[in-house]
C-alpha cells in the first residue's frame, strides 16, 4: 500500500520505517524539519497520494489529534481515510468519525502498543471500524503486527480500538505497579542478597513471567540499582479514563486506580497530603515533624 504518516516521533518515525521494510510506500509528514520527513506540510501529503488515500495520525492525543484530523478534513476526498493510532480517547473517535463521515471520510482508531521495539518486535494493535474498512488497511496492518498468528484483532466498531488500548494500558499500569512494589520489598529486606537476580531467575517457569519482567532486568542490568533513575512516572490518560469509566458502570478498578494515584504522587515533591498526616500525627501522637 502506499500511505501518509502524520506525525514521525518514537513510534511513528519507526513504524514508518517498519513498514517501508515490508514494501510498503510511505509518506511521512512531522511538523518538525529535523525528524526525516518526506514532505513539509500537510498538504503536500495529501497530493502525494492517489485517491482513495490512507492516512495515519500518529500525533499526542487532545488538541494536537483534534487539529490534525481538523485540517485532513478539509484536505481530503470523499472515499479516503483516516486511520488515528494514537491514545486517543474512544469517545473522541466517535466524534472524528462522525465529523469526518459528513465529508464521505472514512475513520478506524487503531489502538497501538510496541514502544520502541515495535520496529523489530511488532506492535499489538486493536483496531475499531466497519469490517470494509479494516480489510481495506489490512495489508499495512499485517506489517506491522508481530510475525505469527498474534497482535491484531478488530475489537468492534469505531472507538473499539482505543477502548481495548484504554484497558490495556491501565492493566500495564497495575502490571508495573506490582512489579515496582515487589522489588522494593526485596531491596528494603535484609535477606535477599540480590533482589536482580531474583528478578531474572523468575523470567523462566514463574507464574509472573512477562515481557515486562525481562524489561525490568534489562533496566537493573543497565544501572545497577536503578541509582540514575529518577522516582517519578507520569501518566498518561488512559488509566485516569478506564477508573472514570468504572466509576459510570459500576465496575470496580481497585488496582489501576492505586497505580494512578501512585503515579501522581510521584510527581509531587514534599506533598501536601504527607504534610497533613504528619502534621496529624504531631498533633496527636507528638511525632517529629520537621525537615531535615
Amino acid at each position: 500500500m502506499k500511505l501518509g504518516m502524520v506525525g514521525l516521533g518514537r513510534m511513528g518515525g519507526n513504524m514508518a520505517q517498519r513498514l517501508r521494510a515490508g514494501g510498503h510506500t510511505v509518506v511521512g509528514y512531522d511538523v518538525s524539519p529535523d525528524s526525516g520527513r518526506d514532505v513539509d506540510s500537510l498538504e503536500a501529503l495529501v497530493a502525494s497520494l492517489q485517491a482513495p488515500r490512507a492516512v495515519w495520525v500518529m500525533v499526542p492525543a487532545g488538541s494536537p489529534t483534534d487539529a490534525t484530523i481538523g485540517q485532513l478534513s478539509n484536505l481530503l476526498e470523499p472515499g479516503d481515510l483516516v486511520i488515528d493510532g494514537g491514545n486517543t480517547r474512544y469517545r473522541d473517535d466517535q466524534r472524528h468519525a462522525k465529523e469526518l463521515a459528513e465529508d464521505g471520510i472514512h475513520f478506524v482508531d487503531v489502538g497501538t502498543s510496541g514502544g520502541v521495539w515495535g520496529r523489530t518486535e511488532g506492535y499489538a494493535l486493536m483496531a475499531g471500524g466497519s469490517d470494509e474498512d479494516f480489510e481495506s488497511i489490512r495489508p499495512v496492518l499485517e506489517t506491522l503486527k508481530p510475525d505469527g498468528d498474534s497482535g491484531l484483532v478488530h475489537a468492534g466498531p469505531v472507538g473499539a480500538g482505543h477502548y481495548v488500548k484504554m484497558v490495556h494500558n491501565g492493566i500495564e499500569y497495575g502490571m508495573m505497579q506490582a512489579l515496582g512494589e515487589g522489588y522494593a520489598m526485596m531491596e528494603a529486606s535484609d535477606l535477599v542478597d540480590n533482589p536482580r537476580d531474583v528478578c531474572d531467575s523468575w523470567r523462566e517457569g514463574s507464574v509472573v513471567r512477562s515481557w515486562l519482567l525481562d524489561l525490568l532486568v534489562r533496566a537493573l542490568d543497565a544501572d545497577a540499582g536503578l541509582a540514575h533513575i529518577a522516582g517519578k512516572a507520569e501518566e498518561t490518560g488512559e488509566a485516569k479514563w478506564m477508573v472514570q469509566d468504572g466509576l459510570e458502570m459500576g465496575v470496580p478498578l481497585p488496582v489501576t486506580a492505586a497505580s494512578l494515584f501512585a503515579r501522581q504522587n510521584s510527581q509531587l515533591d514534599d506533598p501536601m497530603t504527607m504534610k497533613v498526616v504528619a502534621a496529624l500525627r504531631n498533633q496527636f501522637g507528638g511525632h517529629a515533624v520537621d525537615k531535615e
